[in-house]
């Protein structure tokens, strides 16, 4: 069983210029998760896709591969992750590399462990999954959610909101980190959300998007105290 960990860091971050790189608690960001897949010692090949030298050079140097640049194609605001790891997948096919099982990393994902990575991959194949997704429960629930109409605020479903929370049934996000996704399968279904979906839970205290520098900043102390 070939197994491929595909980081996906290209270098074009709108909201937090040079994203993929930037110093997180004095260390590029795109370390830890290179970090976690090598030390999951499950992946026969740790790559970095990108079309940046410089992203190429800090993963090369924390111990991934950079084999090829991502093309202008996947490059873009536009391109998703299937298509950039449809392009991995295929680049490497070209050079008679064949893979059964990979894993898709995101680069700004500090509370990836290898143990994570592991358990995933085993579910994976346990479960006989076209993918699996780490999820999160909502700490609030969705259903008692609310809009706001001519500067007054509504229920979005009245009928929730003098509902007990534990009687709502629980629902989950994707904690955007890394899915673990059949080769087969993918190429079949083109992707990530497949047919035969395994979640993979993960704690509240483990999952933070990081989209904006107020995110960063709160990702930097949850990670410091996850680490205490």
């Amino acid at each position: 069983m070939k197994r491929v960990a595909i980081i996906t860091a290209r270098g074009g971050s709108k909201r937090i210029p040079r994203k993929n790189i930037r110093l997180f608690l004095g260390r590029p960001i795109l370390e830890y998760s290179i970090d976690a897949a090598l030390q999951a010692g499950i992946f026969d090949e740790v790559m970095v896709s990108t079309e940046d030298r410089e992203i190429a050079e800090v993963a090369k140097k924390a111990g991934a591969k950079v084999p090829f640049f991502r093309s202008g194609e996947t490059s873009d605001d536009f391109a998703t992750t299937a298509d950039v790891i449809a392009e991995v997948i295929e680049s490497y096919e070209k050079e008679g590399i064949y893979f059964e099982q990979m894993c898709c990393i995101y680069p700004t994902a500090p509370f990836i462990t290898a143990d994570a990575l592991r358990t995933a991959m085993q579910l994976l194949e346990q479960e006989q999954a076209d993918s699996v997704i780490p999820v999160v429960k909502f700490s609030f629930p969705p259903q008692r959610g609310v809009v706001i109409e001519n500067g007054r605020l509504k229920p979005k479903w009245p009928e929730n909101m003098q509902k007990r929370s534990q009687d709502l049934e629980a629902l989950y996000h994707d904690c955007g980190q890394f899915y673990c996704l059949n080769v087969e399968s993918f190429r079949q279904q083109r992707a990530i959300w497949m047919k035969h979906v395994v979640p993979f839970v993960q704690d509240e205290k483990t999952v933070q998007d990081i989209d904006t520098l107020e995110d960063w900043e709160i990702a930097q102390m949850k990670y410091q105290l996850m680490k205490r």
